[in-house]
């Protein structure tokens, strides 16, 4: 028998089953006695939902526990059986991995493609990749989970007038792959898929209450708040990439101008990077210009890296106005750690001194006396591994 029927179908039937599977996924098998102590349900009640569970496919027996004194019980894990897809659509590039149900990666495929496509080009692009990774860690589809380069719409599965993904506007991601897979599909923020990929198994793992903030072509940054993820009412908080830092400043790809995005995302860099080569007043980065006529941000940190003096101070000045950001929001948030990542949080930590100096400086001493500003170490996987975990999450807790 499926785990899933349709799209929106689960043999998950009760609250406790939800409990039972999630407890498993995030914290490894157990035996019946330790399920019925942390659930808090008799051991009859846990005998019936295990079974149940077992017969759809969702449990299995793992081996003997250890004693506890007579005889001893056998663990129960989740199906080893059991595929979980989580996909990673950035504003450049497209990751899917595939994992399994407590969220391990067993294969990932990432390739450059251009979000401006739009949604059917992209998602066909999404299919194939899928097709190939499934293809090395074959199993059981139970779930898929993606996150978007722009606000989402959690509720509806889509995103929602996203300023750099033309066409995707209301787009329904969520019931194309849904009808694509045969399985329940979570869509969300890519920043939020980041932030719960470092909670659950990165340098923030199983830190509550946390900030992730994301540097690529965009700036967002992903809330998590006694360890969920804070969307917001309609699904927009953390979208700091359009706090406005100057009336006066450059156009952002909103159409507004000013905006921290304008000033410090992989475009604005590429942008003053260009400039800085075409004055003079970088010889690295004039030699880049000269050879491919353009200027990439990972060619901006390139120039840095060998000291090149105007490199450095564009990353010193974008830096110091992500700090001034990100200490607002400490003061606000009151984070156990800030995690920072993306393609451009590779300047390494030139950026994070600058981000640091900022937020030190500027938040109240109770904020910061004991606060880590760290840069990610899951690196690409960070997104496919937070997508994962909502896609169980849902999958979880649908009721037949």
């Amino acid at each position: 028998m499926s785990a899933v029927s349709g799209t929106e179908h689960s043999m998950v039937e009760t609250r406790h089953q939800t409990r039972l599977l999630t407890l498993l996924r995030d914290e490894g098998p157990m035996s019946r006695v330790e399920l019925g102590e942390r659930l808090e349900l008799p051991r009859a009640r846990v005998g019936a939902e295990v079974a149940r569970l077992a017969e759809v496919g969702l449990v299995e027996a793992a081996g003997p526990s250890a004693s506890r004194g007579g005889r001893r019980s056998t663990l129960v894990r989740l199906s080893g059986e059991l595929r979980v897809l989580a996909v990673d659509v950035g504003a450049t590039s497209v990751g899917v991995a595939v994992t399994d149900a407590s969220c391990e990666v067993l294969a990932h495929a990432v390739e450059d493609c251009d979000v401006r496509q739009g949604p059917h080009p992209v998602l066909r692009r999404v299919a194939a990749l899928a097709d190939k990774v499934r293809e090395e860690a074959p199993g059981r589809l139970v779930a898929a989970g993606i996150g978007l380069p722009g606000p989402v719409s959690f509720a509806e599965g889509m995103a929602v007038a996203p300023p750099i993904m033309p066409g995707w506007d209301r787009f329904n991601v969520r019931d194309h792959l849904g009808g694509l897979w045969g399985c329940p599909v979570a869509v969300d923020n890519d920043v939020n898929a980041m932030a719960l990929g470092e909670r659950h198994a990165g340098v923030a793992r199983s830190t509550d209450d946390l900030m992730f903030v994301k540097i690529g072509t965009g700036i967002g940054c992903g809330i998590v708040l006694g360890g969920k993820v804070y969307r917001g009412v309609a699904g927009t908080a953390g979208d700091i990439g359009h706090i406005r830092l100057d009336d006066f400043g450059p156009t952002c790809a909103c159409g507004e101008v000013g905006c921290l995005e304008a000033y410090f995302g992989g475009a604005a860099l590429a942008r003053d990077g260009l400039a800085l080569a075409r004055s003079g007043r970088s010889a690295h980065l004039a030699e880049v210009a000269a050879d491919g006529g353009a200027v990439t941000a990972r060619d901006v940190g390139r120039a840095a890296a060998a000291g090149d003096f105007g490199a450095v101070n564009l990353i010193r000045d974008g830096g110091r106005r992500l700090g001034q950001v990100i200490a607002s929001l400490v003061c606000f948030i009151n984070p156990g750690m800030v995690v920072i990542g993306g393609g451009v949080a590779q300047l390494g930590h030139q950026l994070l001194a600058e981000v640091r100096s900022a937020v030190y400086r500027r938040s109240l001493p109770l904020a910061t006396g004991n606060l880590p500003i760290v840069l990610s170490e899951l690196g690409e996987t960070a997104g496919v591994i937070g997508a994962a975990w909502s896609a169980t999450d849902r999958a979880f807790t649908l009721s037949s």
